[in-house]
């Protein structure tokens, strides 16, 4: 076993300065705040595998330096209610024998937003001394998952090649003081207004009927793994013009008005909003809610798809806003109709890659035999009360509050969606 050590990624890179949260920033503070003392929950990480090029350590450590230098979210710390960038400093990086195994401990506590450094690295080492893999985690303050993809290319040229491309993303910043200006606060008021109106007709939650005092700890998530739901998805978007996103958007809505009665169903999909080139190679958190409304009444699945294409379409344009402007709204409507109006019911699409395939029948029926179902997690708070998530091309998971959705709810919600994504698929 090769002996823990601590290394340091030495930084210096620029500007400080001082700005109020970008929208992304803003929302995903709200959420951590809500969470919070399990805000871990948020951490996330990414794994560089150096293959048959291993680095040496200082090499690892220049390339790291370099990558804090370039892009100012991973210096930026939580200061005054808003975002403080530093110019220089130490990264603490740790060193281990297994990527997996030091991803898992240093993502496992929450950070110290206005004490440290957005951003956990680790070096895994060969016996004779050789960086093998480097290991990332980020505060999601400072990137989303499209954001650390773009940090690991980065990483990876900086390795390679010495460098990183001359052009450069706009930073935090810059994107701060771009959604202050006039077209900022324009594109601002017409989300709002998208919002405001949308919650004046959608049921004021989603999971409104308590299922009882609920497990300890109260929040769970089940993971399913099914070949069946990948495949079925792919047959069934490639057979309508869509994305297996948005089929599986659909069918979760649909899913969600069986399980609560409720014939409008409203869903926060998570949208990266990196429909702007200039941000599309951004190191942030550029991801925040859209909101999905659909009416699903008795409508036969493949004519709820055609519904669903222009409800996303909205739910994508809604998720770049404010999230004062949409706490302004909320509040109007609240007032209006003597109730809180909130949907706390999320999907995530954590997939980078969406290119469906027709598959053959006799695949699908042959995979419905090998879905398995754990339960990986389980903690004190959450900041919804139902989020599904879609990870890899096999995995959906359900994450809920069991006050509101049982164990018992949430195994059936999966299989639910299984059954019904290959009953369509073979119609």
């Amino acid at each position: 076993m090769t002996p823990r050590m601590t290394e340091r990624a030495v930084f210096s890179g620029g500007r400080t300065g001082t700005a109020s949260f970008t929208w992304g920033q803003r929302a995903i503070w709200e959420a951590i705040e809500r969470t919070r003392p399990d805000d871990h929950y948020f951490n996330f990480g990414r794994v560089l595998p150096l293959g048959a090029r291993p680095a040496s350590v200082s090499s690892a450590l220049w390339a790291l330096g370099r990558l804090v230098e370039r892009h100012e979210s991973l210096r930026t710390l939580v200061a005054g209610g808003g975002q403080s960038l530093r110019a220089a400093g130490e990264l603490t990086v740790r060193t281990g024998d297994d990527p997996q195994a030091l991803l898992a401990e240093m993502a496992a506590t929450p950070f110290d937003y206005a004490e440290e450094w957005p951003l956990r690295a680790g070096l895994v080492l060969s016996g004779t001394g050789e960086v093998t893999h480097l290991v990332l985690v980020f505060c999601h303050l400072a990137a989303d998952g499209l954001g650390a993809e773009q940090a690991i290319r980065d990483l990876r040229l900086l390795l390679l090649r010495g460098g990183a491309p001359a052009s450069r993303p706009p930073q935090p910043m810059d994107i701060a003081r771009w959604q202050g200006s006039p077209a900022g606060r324009r594109v601002a008021a017409d989300a709002a207004a998208y919002w405001e109106d949308a919650h004046r007709r959608i049921p004021p939650t989603m999971f409104h009927v308590p299922s009882g005092a609920g497990e300890s700890p109260p929040v769970w998530r089940a993971s399913l793994r099914s070949p069946a739901v990948d495949l079925a998805a792919q047959r069934i978007a490639v057979r309508h013009g869509t994305s297996t996103s948005t089929v599986l958007l659909t069918a979760v809505t649909a899913l969600v008005s069986e399980m609560t009665g409720h014939e409008t169903v409203a869903m926060l999909p998570i949208v990266g909003n990196r429909f702007r080139a200039d941000t599309r190679t951004a190191v942030t958190t550029m991801s925040q809610e859209g909101l999905f409304v659909l009416d699903v009444e008795k409508v036969r699945f493949d004519e709820l798809l055609s519904l669903a294409g222009p409800a996303a379409l909205r739910a994508y344009r809604s998720a770049y806003h404010d999230p004062a402007d949409r706490s302004a709204a909320l509040e109007r409507v609240a007032a209006d109709r003597g109730t809180v109006v909130h949907p706390w019911c999320c999907f995530n699409d954590m997939r980078f890659a969406d290119n469906p395939v027709y598959r053959d029948e006799a695949l699908i029926r042959r995979a419905l035999g090998e879905s398995t179902l754990s339960w990986p997690m389980s903690q004190d708070q959450l900041n919804c009360r139902f989020c599904v998530h879609l990870s890899g091309t096999m995995d959906v998971s359900v994450t809920a509050d069991t006050r509101w959705l049982s164990k018992a709810d949430m195994e059936r919600f999966l299989h639910g969606l299984e059954t019904m994504l290959v009953e369509a698929a073979l119609r």
